[in-house]
């Protein structure tokens, strides 16, 4: 990285804005509140001033920043603060005002959390999934865990159409998960709403083409690698500031290619290519990516990660771990959580929500001492 790079990011959690007097922002429009914020210039790769300010400070701070800077900070300050509408899928829409919960449908031989449990009956899981709270089905027939054997396109098409139909037949709200245009068309003919794609559109040339055609909403997610090896090359002089940075020009080239901005949805991608502590310092940092303007996908149901911190727990064993990460998405404002237990995370996100609601009512009747 060369050059100077600004970020904000959202530091301190708050229950309401008027248990703060009113010094505290809504953020990304949905249900977890922020008073202090950092203000961070980075200059080749380190950190060369930080300033703390909150929502009744921070004009003065960025005024205080060279031009080019103060205008990405006022970028990032409106969309920190900004209110995504609702998220325009074929048929419907889905709000992003709350968080949502994507229950994951895998319909492949090697799924390192089921190892294809739900290949023969995959609308009996949707159901149960659906009736447990989920919003989004993910249907996947590629397994991208570290050391997967590539899938031949034609194998994973035979794969997710029946899925995608069965779905579909449910009145599921649908979304995909493949990094293949051809697996895309199939998927979209079939009756898919979402396409998610875990190389951010880069792996075929043709998939922006495709999810542009299409005007169907699309999640770009962060993989430092490509081809067989999504894992590979996850090098980083500070992981929270260079997948934003990837984030932002993955956007960018989507929008280039024709894709609608306001379909666009991001995914630092949890578990690839990142260390446990890289890890651990995405999910310590996620409310910073909402400076992207996006909104953001949270994924890390049942990962190596948890596994990694409690005793090397296998991955039907993770269910602790994977709730505790989704409410630590919920709190840093993301907008969509994917996992396996949707009834267990689904509970979560509802207690959760109760609290923020009940939040904004505590203060109510006080007047300041």
């Amino acid at each position: 990285m060369s050059g100077e790079r600004l970020y904000i990011q959202p530091l301190t959690p708050a229950p309401s804005p008027q248990a703060l007097g009113g010094d505290a922002v809504r953020l990304a429009g949905g249900m977890a509140w922020t008073r202090d914020f950092a203000v961070m210039v980075v200059r080749d790769g380190a950190v060369a001033s930080r300033k703390l300010a909150t929502p009744q400070t921070i004009a003065a701070v960025l005024g205080a920043l060279p031009d080019g800077l103060a205008a990405e900070g006022e970028a990032q300050w409106a969309n920190l603060r900004r209110a995504h509408p609702a998220l325009a899928v074929p048929g419907g829409a889905l709000r992003l005002d709350e968080p949502q919960v994507m229950g994951i449908l895998n319909v492949t031989p090697d799924s390192f959390s089921d190892g294809g449990r739900h290949s023969a009956d995959p609308g009996d899981h949707a159901r149960a999934m659906l009736e447990a709270g989920a919003a989004i089905i993910d249907v996947g027939g590629e397994s991208t865990r570290p050391g997967a054997d590539p899938v031949w396109e034609g194998d994973e098409i035979a794969r997710i159409v029946p899925a995608v139909q069965a779905c579909a037949a449910l009145g599921a709200l649908i979304s995909l998960d493949t990094r293949r245009a051809a697996v895309m068309e199939a998927g979209l003919a079939a009756g898919v709403h979402i396409v998610n794609d875990v190389a951010a559109l880069g792996e075929d040339p043709r998939c922006a083409e495709v999810v542009a055609a299409a005007g169907v909403p699309v999640v770009l997610m962060h993989a430092p690698g490509g081809g067989a090896n999504l894992h590979a090359g996850g090098r980083y002089a500070n992981v929270l500031f260079d997948v934003f940075d990837a984030l932002r020009d993955a956007r960018d080239r989507a929008v280039a290619a024709g894709v609608e901005q306001s379909r666009i949805v991001l995914d630092p991608g949890i578990g690839f290519g990142k260390s446990l502590a890289d890890n651990l310092a995405l999910v310590n940092g996620l409310a910073l990516f909402h400076g992207l303007g996006q909104p953001i996908l949270f994924g890390a149901s049942r990962k190596r990660m948890i596994g990694a911190i409690s005793r090397e727990a296998p991955a039907d064993a993770r269910l602790g771990g994977s709730v505790a990460l989704a409410l630590a998405a919920m709190q840093a404002g993301c907008q969509i959580v994917r996992v396996h237990d949707v009834h267990d995370t689904v509970q979560a996100r509802d207690l959760w929500r109760a609290m923020r609601d009940r939040a904004l009512t505590d203060f109510g009747g006080l007047a300041d001492d």
